[in-house]
């Protein structure tokens, strides 16, 4: 998928950990979490900036989804420091699921199209696709960005519902 396509699958896949976060109070602590799982959400594809990483090779798989994962943890764990209520164990696996949720919603996007994705790299090679459309179709890209965002005005309605 291209780069909207990933925003949506992004906004789709964070939408339900956004709003139980946002539900239990925590609203601000949901939206940055929102907008870093988005502007992750395409770090997979810097692979094709790179000449010595194959495209769709390490990025995309899920060892890469945990190692963002604990990289933002440990970041979200540094920024916030010891005197802000938000510290604690919840902090880190939110700010973990976060890191983790971005990789894997760009992988769940890929999985859509007939190249797919080998998320156990380099335990195994099997080919995961869905084969249902190619990246670059742009009416499957602004689809996908379309459900995400349909995702995050329920979620929206969801919080402001229930208070």
């Amino acid at each position: 998928m291209y780069q909207v396509g990933h925003y949506g699958a992004a906004l789709l896949v964070y939408a339900p950990l956004g709003t139980a976060v946002a539900v239990g109070g925590y609203e601000g602590l949901a939206l940055i979490g929102g907008v870093v799982t988005v502007a992750l959400s395409t770090l997979p594809d810097f692979d094709q900036q790179v000449p010595i990483i194959d495209h769709r090779g390490p990025t995309h798989t899920v060892g890469f989804a945990l190692l963002v994962g604990i990289l933002v943890a440990t970041a979200a764990a540094l920024l916030v420091g010891q005197s802000s209520p938000f510290v604690g164990l919840g902090l880190i696996v939110f700010a973990f699921t976060v890191g983790t949720l971005a990789i894997v919603s760009h992988l769940l996007a890929d999985a859509l199209t007939p190249m797919g994705i080998r998320p156990f790299w380099p335990l195994s090679d099997r080919h995961y696709t869905l084969d249902l459309t190619r990246a670059a179709n742009p009416v499957a890209n602004y689809v996908l960005f379309g459900l995400g965002v349909g995702a995050i005005v329920c979620a929206v309605g969801v919080v402001t519902t229930i208070g």
